[in-house]
């Protein structure tokens, strides 16, 4: 038996690095899974590979329409949902504040909290009276950058960190009937979409020059994670059995980010 045999989940972003191992590890777990993403190409990639376990919604997370269709084919799909994963993100490749033009602040900044903000208020909003039936949960990938400067621009870091009061505040609002928590992932080995103008590239973090061997000796279990590396956070807090009594929790999933040291650490040197 899986975890999760029985079980429907939504995921969005869900072709990408992180999304697309969620996916195959709930799939793994006994859960069908509803995969939204905007890139046709990839959704199809994941219905060859993982057959009638998933069903595929292109769509936008911006869009409210987006948000309400994938729920319906979901429920139209499985039957029920059980789990909603917000995971579709943009990053903004650590652009600083004085490196955006003035004239151009508003709009990228619209942007990127349109996806990473508000995408995830709206996929919440629109499954909440399917997850209430359930009694089901929600779960919200944020970063590192949720927490402490530097994982990113001003843009990503601001964003991350409002999902902390957000996940708390739905928490708070959908108690009992709803679980809220989230994972949050330090430097990982994945393509990252960029807002256009922002240091606009898709490449894994890890082939930006020096990026890999500086995240691995920044923290002490000294390497860079693989998507899959996170996967089973979102099948622990997925489970009712695991994490019944679980909410308004964040799990870090960043190699110990948080002790992390400057310089060499003690038991490296003996």
């Amino acid at each position: 038996m899986g975890w999760l045999d029985g079980q429907v989940a939504l995921v969005t972003g869900g072709t990408g690095g992180i999304g697309s191992a969620i996916v195959r590890r709930y799939v793994e777990e006994g859960a069908r899974v509803a995969v939204m993403a905007r890139d046709p190409e990839q959704l199809q990639r994941l219905r060859d590979e993982l057959g009638a376990a998933v069903v595929t919604v292109r769509g936008d997370v911006t869009s409210l329409d987006d948000n309400r269709r994938a729920v319906d084919t979901a429920l139209a799909a499985f039957g029920r949902l059980d789990t909603f994963v917000g995971n579709a993100a943009v990053f903004d490749y650590f652009t600083r504040l004085e490196r955006i033009a003035p004239e151009e602040l508003e709009t990228a900044f619209q942007r990127l909290f349109a996806v990473n903000v508000q995408g995830y208020l709206l996929g919440a909003r629109c499954c909440i009276d399917a997850l209430r039936e359930t009694r089901g949960s929600m779960i919200f990938t944020l970063s590192n950058s949720a927490f402490y400067a530097g994982g990113g621009g001003i843009l990503y870091v601001t964003a991350k960190h409002a999902l902390v009061g957000m996940i708390r505040q739905l928490a708070y609002e959908l108690a009992p009937d709803i679980r809220v928590n989230g994972v949050a992932p330090g430097a990982t080995n994945t393509p990252m979409k960029s807002l256009e103008g922002l240091n606009a590239r898709s490449v894994p973090l890890n082939r930006i020059p020096g990026f890999e061997q500086g995240a691995a000796q920044a923290v002490p279990l000294g390497r860079i994670a693989e998507p899959e590396d996170h996967a089973g956070h979102y099948v622990l807090l997925a489970s009712r059995r695991d994490s019944g009594l679980t909410t308004a929790t964040i799990i870090h999933s960043d190699g110990g980010w948080e002790i992390r040291s400057a310089g060499p650490r003690a038991h490296a040197r003996s």
